[in-house]
């Protein structure tokens, strides 16, 4: 194993450019905006982003749309939300925390005894100072989230309960960047815009791909493939996202990854695709064995976000999940701790640099087939070392290796997995072996 790369993204290693902190300081901008699955609050944050990166297009699909089983809900639109006692008093403000309000909740406005408003209450009592992350999209209701500690302290008999909101005919908004490269076909990144003020589970998420989609965007003139990142509302974003273009991404998507829960500076972890064994996959599984060894593996069955749509059968795309603490696996998943204090600039800096790595190698990753009978003379082309020195035979030895299973089948990656040499190198030394003669791209 090439041990000098384990941990190559950890401390330090990229502290020098402040990526981290240009992605952490986006997030903190969209933080305090309430977005659900439609609305004002996905359109103000998607016009935000495409200030930071004017290739985002955004998307209006009419409510009543379909979209295979599915169809575009109403817009939800919310201006206000409280608890007063009859005195007044303020017990619970949706301006406090947009998380007190269930999410989609319809309109409500009425005097409650204490028995009858506790049960419109969320709470967590094993998180007692947490505020819970509650939603009801698709079935109309009304309700209230609040920490457990702060419910206790309801002690008077009657309340007034309200919540200012509308359901309405609207649209579902998505943003798309395209990035053309040499080739139609694509690397896919999918990212969720449909969560409150949740962090890491949500905005790390979109702020990440957006600073990916800037990376490619600059490079996109020597990139081998195309880019598409698409800004979607959980589930339903995916499922209307494919009604429209399901037939070229099929032709066209060769790897595709789902971005979330990217800015705690916790473990990596990786969800499959339901097949297990696609390109995306393998590039993932590959680039971790290399730079983060305690890597958490988890298979489809663990699934929970939009994978579960893009594999789905019949759809089949070849799409996995790449993060750092996996969604429903860490303590502060879907309550008020999932703010900017989870996240950090050291952990986007690593995430940026993982995902950099990964595509990097479906860049670089050909198959190679070697011309010689036998293995070919190295000295006589000046890859032999003439002078012994530390490391020179293991240069050689990765050589010869790259050579010995260079049969015209395996890729680069296969070829990593086997020989242990990581992606990076070993595409420099297939350029060099190919370029003295002992190797053709298939």
């Amino acid at each position: 194993m090439h041990k000098d790369i384990n941990n190559h993204f950890n401390k330090g290693d990229f502290l020098d450019n402040p990526i981290g902190s240009e992605i952490y300081n986006l997030a903190e901008k969209l933080f305090p905006i309430c977005r659900s699955l439609t609305g004002d609050g996905v359109r103000q944050t998607l016009n935000i982003m495409r200030e930071e990166c004017p290739s985002l297009t955004l998307f209006e699909v009419p409510t009543g749309t379909a979209a295979f089983d599915w169809v575009v809900p109403k817009e939800w639109e919310i201006r206000d939300a409280y608890i007063k006692d009859l005195e007044g008093s303020t017990v619970l403000s949706f301006k406090d925390s947009n998380l007190h309000v269930v999410g989609y909740s319809a309109p409500f406005n009425r005097e409650l005894s204490r028995e009858e408003l506790l049960k419109m209450i969320h709470t967590l009592p094993d998180k007692p100072t947490l505020i819970p992350y509650v939603t009801s999209y698709y079935k109309e209701y009304s309700g209230f989230c609040m920490a457990f500690n702060d419910v206790q302290n309801l002690n008077k008999d009657r309340y007034r309960a309200v919540i200012e909101s509308e359901l309405k005919d609207g649209s579902l908004t998505y943003g798309e960047i395209l990035i053309p490269g040499k080739s139609e076909k694509e690397i896919f990144f999918s990212s969720n815009i449909c969560h409150p003020t949740l962090a890491n589970n949500e905005l790390s998420g979109p702020c990440l791909s957006l600073y990916l989609a800037k990376r490619a965007i600059a490079q996109s003139r020597s990139s081998r493939y195309s880019y598409r990142f698409i800004f979607i509302p959980e589930t339903i974003g995916s499922l209307v996202y494919m009604s429209r273009n399901l037939e070229k991404m099929k032709e066209n998507i060769i790897a595709g990854f789902v971005v979330t829960c990217a800015g705690d500076n916790r473990s990596y972890s990786y969800l499959s695709s339901r097949r297990g064994d696609t390109l995306a996959d393998r590039a993932a599984k590959n680039t971790l064995n290399f730079t983060h060894q305690d890597y958490k593996s988890y298979p489809y069955l663990e699934r929970g976000s939009d994978e579960r749509q893009y594999c789905a059968p019949g759809i089949d795309l070849p799409v996995c999940s790449l993060m750092r603490s996996k969604y429903g696996e860490y303590p502060e998943y879907h309550t008020s701790a999932d703010n900017m204090e989870l996240i950090s600039p050291e952990g986007f800096e690593g995430s940026y640099a993982l995902y950099c790595k990964v595509i990097d190698s479906l860049e670089n990753n050909r198959t190679y087939k070697a011309v010689f009978l036998g293995e070919p003379q190295l000295g006589k082309r000046d890859l032999y070392p003439t002078v012994s020195y530390s490391g020179s035979a293991a240069g050689v030895r990765d050589m010869m290796n790259l050579l010995a299973y260079a049969d015209g089948e395996v890729d680069l990656i296969g070829i990593s997995d086997i020989i242990k040499v990581p992606m990076d190198e070993l595409s420099r030394l297939a350029i060099k072996l190919e370029s003295a003669g002992l190797l053709e791209r298939k």
